[in-house]
């Protein structure tokens, strides 16, 4: 059950290093065993047939093999040529369609001196096709509405590839008189039955192709492969990554291209799924007209053998990293094989997630107290259809990774031998069912999107997808089955396997570790009962008193859609939008203090730590596992930003639970407790992601691009060695106590609620508090500045690759509401330049896969606001970079841009604002700040047409005013070998 398995996965998200590596994306979890009864055919052996179809009705061919309930939203078919569809209505957002193109065809059916084809015949299938030539397929969508990357975009993976188009305006009719959606089912029938593999596209792409392997190759991607090649020893996925090899790309040609496109590019092995804004039945006519007459040429190709887990291989293995901190992978590996997909088998699944669930709480639980290890994680997973694997995941801190394992393994071995409690069935039992809850009741408001790639992923695990009321109704009715015995059983099952292998990252050598390693898998441990966390209750009573409810004072519409300005007695002010756009969602903003303004921009302090531990440190007498408990069940939150001018609580919650979310908002600011163990938590956890920001140009441009393009403020430096010294809790709370006090509070409330409910419940919560007055920003903290022009790039210098480097080039813009609306047409020339660098650094030189244009014009600064070009490429390709650049520039100074180039900029950005305005989010991050400051709701009144309306002289003139010949301050990010012969502008920044 393919939606239940996502919706879960989602909610108790779970990563471990190795992923990257392994794939572009990895399938949902399901837990596969050895195939108990014939596909098709239950335990008692009568045939498997879904509950819900009338006698003699035929089951859609998504459901053979079990019996799920068929999700009937859905029109199942088969062409006569073999290709499979599922299509369905659904109007989120309005007027879209999106389309889901499957190969069954990923990197694991590839030929050894194939490797990488499968992906690089994505790339090709965009260049040219039947219907279109070389690159106007993305224009033509672009001209629909359709943004590159996002809204059309491709995914290959060990075991597929999907084609993915999200059209905003479908039914828009183009100048040869078809609809959008139909001229882009015409469009991919041809790219995907005949692309243009010419020898010039193949010889134009590979580069394109090998950029990309260079930019992501790193040290995430060589642990990937070495994860790999130990955990899948044997088989097929060991050494079949979809980016392929520099050998087998270089070797690919016309041909060789072709003779893979032909084997596997079939109507027998896709799948297209279309869900969207508009007749099922019409999108199914228009696939048997574009798809109903391709052929396959010559025999279909058999699947490859991907092999069993080889019990044989070696166990373990270390590799060194000299810049990146511990980590250690475990991984029980039992054959994957097909299963059944029914009622039972998910019934099993959600009582193993269950399990994993409760040894992961333990697990955090022994984490937050101060431990060995900073993370640990247990999770099940089927991996590419190739191993049905439970893995654990370990981040020790500092170097003891034997103390790690042992404290893990402890914990782990406690839940092999030892039931868990009722309690902690029962806590989590409610978090799932919360989940799953939630899903049933937003299920109306979801995109069709994600509807569709449900249905890509439940044919790529080969299991079906369920409606969300069968997923929540199969979870609650393993209710009354879910005793300790049980659970204990699931747990044991989990860790029985054919292999155990480990994976050790270390940044030095250890001595004798493969041997070492080896043996702790070996050694019996011993039970952990310490780490079991004790039952208590606790209620939203036990949270601080706030004092008296505040009263309503006055009210005023905006005159905005229906929304309200309400101000209390105690001077909070709120911004209420009441309306059902997601039905049983809340979002919730708390807004106060001056966020960024606050802290000096001249002196180090300690701003970077509030967000991963203010909220941590517990509110009142409740620590962090309390709180866990007081929202267990429920759908309440509490995430915390540092914003540039004031700092914020977040949320998303239900019509019930507003009144609660409330209260803990108002309770974490009058009484936070200031616990001390998750400040040496986050000490931790500061000094070991310091450790790997320079092992790539990327990781370089996380750490300091912020930094360097605001002139080296501190408040915006990725903390070092000095800057984490600093924080200690006494420390941490002389900074971050008064700045809870900071006022006035803002409060928005966006979604589905009842005023007079949501009036009643900010009076009692945040009514409650003392009025709080305004506190003045710190002199020149409004300001950063953009750095000074320079003539020859500042240069810092990265310790992976010698074939990896970045460069970036900016101009300084602006910044404040004054002029708003200029920021926006310069994301509209933004979107120009960007296509064109695309298209001259990417389509034509191959010198980068992804260069990027940012505009940043931050509203809530006077200041600071760029107009700046980035890319990751070749170190012999900057000056190529920059050339580029400036030709660029300097055509859309002297030439204005043509209606047509213009049009596909204006459109996708005019549906990206449609689209995103139908959503709650989009209009509270607009309004953000508008309770204190109506120039803020003024902007939001002109947002579409600024985004949206130009002119190609305006876009000339802002070139001409912005990207000037003497105004650019650049950067470049080297290999570390390069700087013997480069001088680093300021030992500061080479760290």
């Amino acid at each position: 059950m393919s939606k239940m398995h996502s919706r879960i996965a989602r909610s108790f998200a779970w990563a471990f290093c190795f992923v990257s590596g392994l794939a572009l994306s990895i399938a949902s979890p399901s837990w596969a065993q050895e195939q108990a009864a014939p596909l098709g055919f239950a335990e008692n052996g009568e045939p498997l047939r879904p509950p819900n179809l009338e006698a003699g009705e035929p089951i859609p061919w998504l459901y053979q093999n079990s019996n799920i309930p068929v999700d009937k939203a859905w029109t199942f078919g088969v062409l006569d040529n073999g290709l499979r569809y599922a299509v369905r209505s659904n109007g989120v957002p309005p007027g879209q369609v999106s389309v889901r193109l499957r190969i069954d065809a990923g990197s694991l059916m590839e030929r050894e001196q194939e490797q990488g084809y499968a992906h690089l015949l994505e790339h090709l299938s965009f260049r040219g096709s039947k219907y279109v030539p070389d690159g106007e397929a993305i224009r033509i969508w672009q001209r629909l509405g359709a943004t590159f990357g996002s809204d059309s975009n491709a995914e290959t993976t060990p075991t597929h590839t999907v084609y993915k188009l999200d059209l905003p305006n479908a039914a828009q009719i183009g100048p040869d008189g078809k609809s959008g959606i139909e001229e882009s089912i015409k469009i991919l029938s041809g790219m995907i039955r005949e692309p243009g593999l010419t020898a010039e596209a193949v010889q134009a792409e590979v580069p394109v192709v090998m950029a990309e392997k260079r930019e992501r190759a790193g040290p995430q991607v060589r642990i990937g492969e070495a994860t790999r090649q130990l955990f899948f020893a044997g088989q097929l996925l060991a050494d079949r990554a979809p980016i392929g090899t520099i050998e087998t790309l270089q070797g690919a040609t016309s041909q060789s291209v072709r003779a893979f496109h032909r084997r596997w590019y079939r109507p027998e092995n896709a799948v297209i799924v279309i869900a969207g804004d508009g007749d099922p039945a019409v999108y199914a006519e228009l696939l048997n007209r574009y798809f109903g007459d391709w052929k396959g040429k010559g025999a279909s190709a058999t699947h490859p053998d991907f092999g069993d887990p080889d019990p044989s291989a070696p166990q373990a293995k270390v590799i060194i990293e000299p810049d990146f901190p511990n980590l250690l992978n475990m991984a029980i590996l039992r054959k994957w094989r097909p299963v059944n997909d029914t009622i039972v088998y998910n019934e099993q699944l959600l009582t193993d997630l269950l399990a994993t669930q409760i040894i992961n709480r333990r697990l955090e639980g022994r984490a937050r107290g101060g431990g060995s290890y900073l993370q640990a994680s247990v999770n099940q997973d089927d991996i590419s259809r190739s191993v049905d694997g439970t893995f654990v995941s370990i981040i020790p801190i500092g170097d003891d990774w034997e103390a790690a394992l042992l404290d893990v393994r402890g914990v782990i071995a406690d839940a092999l031998v030892s039931a868990p409690t009722e309690e902690e069935i029962a806590r989590e039992y409610s978090e799932f069912e919360s989940a799953l809850a939630v899903a049933f009741e937003t299920s109306n408001t979801e995109p069709g999107g994600k509807q569709a790639d449900d249905i890509v992923s439940a044919v790529d695990i080969r299991e079906t997808v369920a409606a969300p009321g069968v997923a929540l109704e199969v979870f609650r009715g393993i209710k009354d089955s879910l005793t300790p015995e049980k659970l204990l059983s699931s747990t044991q099952t989990l860790f029985e396997g054919d292999v155990v292998r480990a994976f050790l990252v270390s940044p030095t050598p250890v001595e004798n570790g493969e041997e070492r390693l080896t043996e702790m898998l070996g050694r019996e441990i011993e039970a952990d009962a310490g780490a079991r966390i004790a039952a208590r209750e606790v209620t939203f009573n036990d949270l601080p008193d706030l004092g008296p409810p505040g009263t309503l004072e006055s009210s005023v519409d905006l005159n905005l859609l229906g929304m309200e300005l309400v101000t209390l007695s105690n001077g909070v002010r709120a911004i209420l939008y009441s309306n059902d756009a997601e039905v049983a969602k809340i979002d919730l903003k708390v807004r106060f203090g001056n966020g960024y303004q606050a802290f000096p921009a001249d002196k180090p302090s300690l701003v970077w730590a509030g967000e991963s531990t203010l909220v941590s440190g517990g509110i009142g007498e409740l620590g962090q596992e309390e709180l866990d408990r007081l929202t267990t069940g429920r759908r309440i939150g509490l995430g915390f930003a540092v914003e540039n001018d004031a700092f914020s609580f977040t949320a998303a919650t239900r019509p019930d639970d507003l009144a609660d979310q409330l209260k803990l908002f108002a309770a974490m600011l009058s009484s936070p407790k200031w616990d001390e163990a998750p400040i040496r938590r986050a000490k931790a956890a500061a000094q070991l992601a310091y450790q790997s920001f320079s092992v790539s140009p990327q990781s370089i441009l996380e750490r300091d691009l912020q930094y360097l393009t605001r002139s080296k403020d501190p408040r915006f430096k990725t903390p070092g060695p000095e800057e984490i010294a600093m924080l200690n809790p006494e420390a941490f709370r002389e900074t971050w106590e008064p700045m809870l006090k900071q006022g006035p509070i803002e409060v928005l409330i966006f979604g589905d609620f009842k005023r007079e409910n949501a009036i009643a419940a900010l009076e009692a919560t945040l009514g409650a508090l003392p009025r709080r007055e305004a506190v003045p920003i710190v002199e020149g903290a409004d300001s950063p500045q953009f750095p000074a022009p320079n003539d020859t790039p500042e240069k810092l210098f990265h310790k992976g690759s010698d074939d990896q480097a970045a460069a970036f080039i900016g101009w300084p813009t602006g910044g404040g509401l004054a002029e708003i609306s200029v920021s926006r047409q310069m994301e509209i020339l933004g979107q120009l330049f960007n296509n064109r660098l695309f298209e001259k650094l990417r389509a034509q030189a191959g010198a980068s896969y992804a260069p990027q244009v940012i505009n940043s014009w931050p509203s809530t600064f006077e200041s600071g606001g760029y107009f700046g070009m980035i890319s990751q490429l070749a170190p012999e390709n900057v000056d190529r970079f920059y050339q580029i650049v400036d030709e660029i520039r300097r055509d859309l100074i002297a030439t204005p841009v043509s209606d047509d180039e213009l049009a596909r900029v204006t459109q996708p950005l005019y549906q990206l604002i449609a689209r995103a305005s139908t959503g709650n989010t989009f209009w509270l991050s607009q309004l953000q700040g508008g309770a204190f400051n109506v120039k803020r709701i003024s902007a939001v009144r002109s947002i579409l047409n600024d985004y949206s309306v130009t002119t190609p002289l305006k876009m000339q003139q802002l070139a001409q005013k912005y990207l000037t010949d003497d105004g650019a301050w650049k950067l470049v990010v080297l290999p570390e070998e390069t700087a013997s012969t480069e001088q680093p502008e300021t030992d500061e920044m080479g760290r």
